[in-house]
């Protein structure tokens, strides 16, 4: 796969909803899209078929980004296969939504260590290569949730507010050797984690945003092939709000 690889992208949680959205966008002839998907979800079969269809090569691969060994296995597997890694997405995400009074410890320490453990493991691993390239690009998905705070969410909303703060110091640390760190903070976005909602909590959802509607996956995807494009060349530890104006 190396000799016709020009640009190698990794997507966690690509195999479905936003990381499936991202993979599509970031896929294009010469590119090899690896993403990865958890031992309980789907294999990313449409994921895949969707980044060929684009003229990518997509790799799925079952890992734990909150397992050091799983995320270091993937990205030895990416490297063996491309030589590179140009662009790490850090999409994964679980949610264990309860109120803090009834939030079982065990459910902020999985929240924890899958968005926010899981984001350092793989963005130390792939910075270590990019740091040689002297070049790279790291997109943080985080969280309107995580500026703004969400009731029955204590768990997430931390973890995303920590990749916040991860983003904008690990964005002065790289930015020496033209690797920029930035993030995108999701509002209200149609995927299958918000699919259970109320249909009156999701009116009165819709209530709150000017642009009255939910977010679609692609609307996220948009922001994150910005970032990973030349355009974004000067742009580093920032967080860019896709939230119809939910928050402002």
């Amino acid at each position: 796969m190396t000799s016709s690889i020009q640009r190698t992208i990794v997507v966690t949680g690509g195999s479905r909803g936003i990381g499936r959205a991202v993979c599509i966008a970031l896929a294009a002839p010469g590119s090899a899209v690896y993403f990865n998907f958890s031992a309980t979800g789907t294999t990313g079969h449409t994921t895949s078929e969707a980044i060929r269809a684009a003229g990518g090569v997509p790799r799925g691969i079952r890992a734990d980004v909150g397992s050091e060994s799983d995320v270091s296995d993937f990205f030895k597997t990416v490297l063996d296969e491309t030589g590179r890694i140009d662009v790490l997405v850090n999409n994964a995400a679980i949610a264990r939504d309860a109120l803090l009074l009834r939030m079982k410890t065990a459910d902020w320490e999985d929240v924890i260590r899958v968005n926010l453990t899981g984001t350092f493991i793989c963005t130390k691993t792939a910075a270590k290569t990019m740091l040689k390239q002297r070049r790279g690009r790291i997109i943080n998905i985080t969280s309107i949730a995580g500026v703004a705070g969400n009731p029955g969410q204590a768990n997430y909303a931390a973890a995303k507010a920590g990749i916040i703060g991860f983003t904008k110091t690990v964005a002065r640390e790289l930015a020496s050797r033209n690797i920029t760190v930035n993030a995108v903070a999701p509002g209200f976005i149609a995927t299958d984690m918000t699919a259970g909602i109320s249909e009156k909590a999701v009116s009165d959802i819709l209530n709150q945003i000017p642009l009255a509607r939910a977010g679609t996956p692609e609307d996220v995807a948009g922001a994150v092939a910005f970032l990973a494009s030349p355009q974004a060349d000067y742009i580093t530890g920032q967080v860019i709000h896709v939230n119809g104006g939910m928050y402002l």
